[in-house]
């Protein structure tokens, strides 16, 4: 029985390339004996429609390929475990600040190499009061900085760094819990590997009570694990997130005044902090990997207007960090012979611009090729099912639908917020708060 568990957690986790297959097939069959899947795949490829379902399914297939070579990385035995720690920026989360100190408190890290950074910043509700009353629990462990007034989650965070006393510094959003072992499995890439001078964690969702979050649910699972499982093989994870993310304080402490006053186009960024520092650390020449065994369970939107605010915030850091990583993925990448962080950029971002000229085109499609948007858009739900069920990996539950449900919502609902973060990617405001 356990093997047919571990063989059925295996062919979910490969349904994404079953899934990208079986949308080349439906996307070259013919029924014209004279031609061959491969012309027809290619006639495809030249209709924005069939383009997107075409390069869709050959980017999930790249990742999955990437996915079954990923493994997780564990300490050397013996090895010593460095002093750690750990920076929560907080404003004005209430409560959920007290849930977040509580869940390091409570990990199995040893304490005498551990410290606890709680910076609030300028919070006007009661962040500080819960703050103050995990201090005097755990007087030996937390350490609270206090800003007299908002400046932003970026200054939270240097002013973090900063004051930490460990090698190595985690960070955690305030509306988030971790495991008891993800301190440990968030160290372990570093004492793994020299190299290494980031790590992503897994982030999994916390409030499962709403139609979109349990959407998000299945999504993080595809965006958070899958992708990043991809990514950390050719060890240029592009974005580890604020949720919790480590990094090698060293790497990191040079920069700060870079980061916290970061500009593009003449205006303050004033999102995306970690995306940025996972730039510092690519163009250090260190890398950048993930660790699905170190888990947060965060709070994410429950409603449309929270839930395209995020995706408006992540969506211009998107397009800020993309082109300050593009500056230098040649030079690096191109050097070191590496040429599938630069490959996967390009097929991913070329997805996005296939999109938005297919949405231009939308009318004058639908009167002159009805058949080829037809194909694409049953190419692109099978490919969405199959992706879906890799959420049975980790949780055998029929919630697995709500990605499918997601792919649709997302087409119909979400994808006018490139295009606008495109077009307001100077407004600095943080968009949540």
């Amino acid at each position: 029985m356990k093997r047919l568990r571990k063989f059925g957690g295996q062919l979910a986790g490969a349904a994404p390339l079953f899934g990208a297959i079986i949308s080349l097939v439906w996307l070259g069959w013919s029924n014209e004996p004279s031609v061959s899947t491969g012309s027809k795949v290619l006639a495809m490829a030249t209709h924005p429609f069939g383009a997107i379902a075409v390069i869709q399914a050959i980017y999930t297939a790249i990742l999955s390929v990437l996915w079954m070579r990923y493994r997780i990385f564990r300490a050397p035995p013996g090895a010593e475990w460095p002093k750690v720690t750990v920076v929560i920026p907080a404003f004005n989360e209430g409560p959920m600040v007290g849930r977040s100190i509580r869940s390091v408190a409570a990990c199995d890290y040893p304490k005498d190499k551990l410290e606890v950074i709680v910076v609030d910043d300028g919070s006007r509700d009661d962040t500080f009061f819960h703050m103050q009353h995990l201090r005097r629990e755990f007087p030996d462990l937390v350490r609270l900085v206090r800003f007299v007034g908002n400046r932003g989650k970026r200054s939270a965070l240097v002013a973090g760094f900063r004051a930490a006393t460990g090698s190595i510094v985690i960070t955690i959003d305030s509306d988030s819990e971790i495991n008891p072992n993800t301190i440990h499995e968030m160290v372990a890439p570093f004492l793994a590997d020299p190299k290494v001078g980031g790590v992503a964690g897994r982030v999994s969702v916390l409030n499962r009570d709403t139609a979109i979050s349990r959407m998000l649910e299945v999504q993080f699972a595809l965006a958070f694990d899958y992708g990043r499982a991809a990514q950390s093989v050719y060890r240029a994870v592009a974005c580890c997130p604020g949720a919790l993310s480590s990094f090698r304080k060293d790497i990191i402490l040079p920069f700060m005044d870079e980061w916290e006053n970061q500009r593009f186009l003449g205006r303050p960024v004033n999102h995306g902090e970690d995306q940025a520092l996972t730039n510092i650390v690519l163009r250090q020449g260190f890398d950048t990997v993930y660790q699905r065994t170190a888990i947060v369970h965060t709070l994410v939107p429950t409603n449309y207007n929270q839930l395209s605010r995020m995706f408006l915030r992540w969506d211009r850091s998107y397009i800020v960090e993309g082109f300050s990583f593009a500056r230098f993925m040649f030079t690096r990448y191109r050097k070191d012979n590496r040429l599938l962080p630069i490959v996967t950029f390009f097929v991913s971002n070329l997805r996005f611009v296939l999109v938005a000229v297919a949405l231009m085109e939308l009318p004058r499609l639908f009167d002159t090729n009805i058949d080829a948007v037809g194909r694409a858009v049953v190419a692109l739900s099978l490919g969405a099912v199959f992706s879906a069920a890799y959420y049975l990996r980790f949780e055998r539950s029929f919630r697995w639908v709500y990605g499918v449900l997601y792919a649709a919502f997302s087409v119909v609902m979400l994808q006018w917020i490139l295009p606008w973060a495109l077009v307001t990617v100077r407004d600095e405001r943080w968009g949540t708060r």
